[in-house]
């Protein structure tokens, strides 16, 4: 066939250099996502023995340090998500990673040290802050990934970058611990009173800004790769079909992919622009009533898997703290440094062990099993271990050992189902399924619905096996039943995907669109059967 087809020629493309660069470049925002999203945990352990040593941090304070910077990202994918659809995905690109970049440091300088409670509100601003970046980042980068992959490989790609969360998360405990050992060893980490934020503690001096230098830390990895962001061009998709510009978008795809193209051909395809639609928004719009007879589907069934694996997995990753009793010595009379120290020394088994293998399962038989199954099956075998591990949980800890090694195990299966399965699956369907134009804003309002999914689950958690004497330990009898209750979430979100969820392999994006006869898409994409 003499007609290059522009778009086409991405789908048909083979894998080359760039497209592990774009895997690299859209997989940091992710990295640091993760690690300004998990780091919270230990940060939370080290500001309650500095800050409240002699008062309890109160689970309403614990909850709402855990919930700001997910209000933050939910709002983020939906406003940053819009704004990738209406003046380009690579534009509103940078301006996400600017946001985490400064909002990370912003949380490192919390103003108002002489007083506790100033400390946290400035701390929760600049979290919610980072969480906007943050939540720009999700569909902007599924989004661009998946518009310049292949469609052989694309969901490998798209999983290769969800699989730097891993990565951010292994970090940031690494990180924790690298600090918690120095600042230990540098002051020896003494019991001795002294005073922080207006407030009697027994933490070092110096703890107050390990804290701070933890979460400054953060924005180095997105600085790192703002310099590349603005280097890539726009999607030769989005040029093409939403801005209209075909010839632009052949020139953006030379720059970038090892595709020839003769003046003759780019010829040939001013000609075939020519007879486009100008305008393909004017088909129909967003939430209009044909929207919705075409994508209201897919946009429940995004929605809902990802509030229902969010429910489950922020529940469990960022409780680890709250699950695992680390020490048996009270607060007041262990290391600031050690508390924060066993809390990430866990999570960092868990995303080495299970997390991160998790992911990389997924990049090598997404586009062999499926999206759909390989969904179902992480709903299920979920299911399953919080069945196992829930029904039993009185008799794992009826010794009150220090780690039970067997509930360790299957808390790890936990997360390596949960990534090899619906956590990393609902980032990469919601970029396939919908039109260029409405991309970004679908996958956005999707991953909303799972942040909100988080808060959901992160704070009904922590109330709901608040223990009566102690707010950092969690009743054995109330987490038993919310781990029944999450094992019932994960059925409900398989019975979601099985009625609801649309198969995606192998078809490129436009076919996946099922616009057949309504847009740019019959001249660049004549179906085949």
């Amino acid at each position: 066939m003499s007609e290059l087809k522009v778009l086409s020629a991405l789908d048909a493309a083979k894998i080359q250099w760039y497209h592990f660069k774009a895997i690299i470049v859209a997989g940091m925002g992710l990295f640091t996502d993760a690690y300004d999203l998990f780091c919270i945990a230990p940060i939370m352990k080290m500001i309650s023995q500095i800050y409240y040593h002699k008062d309890s941090i109160g689970t309403a304070l614990l909850s709402t340090s855990y919930a700001i910077a997910l209000l933050g990202t939910a709002l983020g994918q939906i406003i940053f998500g819009y704004l990738g659809d209406r003046v380009g995905r690579r534009k509103v690109y940078g301006l996400c990673l600017l946001i985490m970049v400064f909002s990370s440091f912003g949380c490192g300088f919390s103003v108002c040290t002489t007083r506790r409670s100033c400390v946290m509100v400035s701390l929760g601003f600049f979290r919610f802050v980072l969480g906007l970046g943050i939540g720009g980042d999700y569909p902007l980068s599924a989004t661009i990934m998946s518009e310049f992959a292949n469609k052989k490989t694309r969901g490998a790609f798209i999983a290769a970058v969800f699989s730097m969360q891993g990565l951010g998360i292994l970090m940031s405990s690494a990180v924790t611990m690298v600090v918690c050992v120095v600042f230990k060893n540098a002051g020896g980490g003494s019991l001795e009173n002294t005073n922080a934020a207006g407030a009697e503690t027994v933490a070092p001096p110096e703890s107050d800004i390990a804290w701070r230098l933890i979460l400054m830390i953060g924005a180095i990895p997105a600085a790192l790769t703002f310099y590349w962001r603005m280097l890539m061009p726009e999607t030769a998709r989005y040029t093409a079909l939403v801005e209209n510009n075909v010839v632009q978008a052949a020139k953006d795809m030379q720059q970038v992919m090892s595709v020839s193209m003769t003046t003759d051909q780019i010829d040939e395809v001013e000609d075939t622009s020519s007879e486009l639609p100008q305008s393909p928004r004017s088909s129909y719009k967003l939430f209009s009533r044909r929207f919705f007879s075409l994508h209201g589907r897919d946009l429940f069934a995004a929605s809902a898997n990802w509030f229902l694996v969010d429910v489950v997995f922020y529940t469990s990753n960022l409780l680890l703290s709250q699950i695992f009793n680390f020490s048996d010595k009270s607060l007041s009379s262990t290391s600031v440094y050690d508390s924060a120290f066993e809390v990430a020394k866990v999570a960092a088994v868990v995303a080495a062990c299970s997390t991160i293998p998790g992911y990389w399962f997924t990049v090598y038989f997404i586009d062999r099993i499926g999206r759909v199954k390989i969904q179902m099956m992480g709903f299920f075998l979920m299911a399953v271990v919080y069945l196992v591990a829930g029904i039993p949980y009185s008799w794992y800890w009826s010794k009150h050992e220090k780690t039970n090694k067997g509930f360790m195990v299957l808390y790890g299966l936990i997360f390596f189902f949960s990534n090899f399965g619906p956590n990393t699956t609902t980032f990469i369907i919601p970029a396939e399924l919908f039109p260029a134009r409405f991309r970004s804003t679908c996958h956005g309002i999707s991953g909303a619905a799972g942040k909100f999914g988080a808060i959901v689950g992160t704070v009904g958690f922590l109330w709901a096996t608040k223990h009566p004497e102690n707010d950092f330990f969690p009743d054995v009898k109330r987490v038993r039943i919310a781990f029944l209750i999450l094992g019932g979430v994960c059925i409900a979100g398989m019975v979601v995907t099985y009625f609801f969820t649309r198969e995606t392999m192998g078809r490129s994006l436009e076919e996946n669109e099922d616009e057949i006869g309504t847009s740019s898409a019959n001249v660049l994409f004549p179906r085949q059967y």
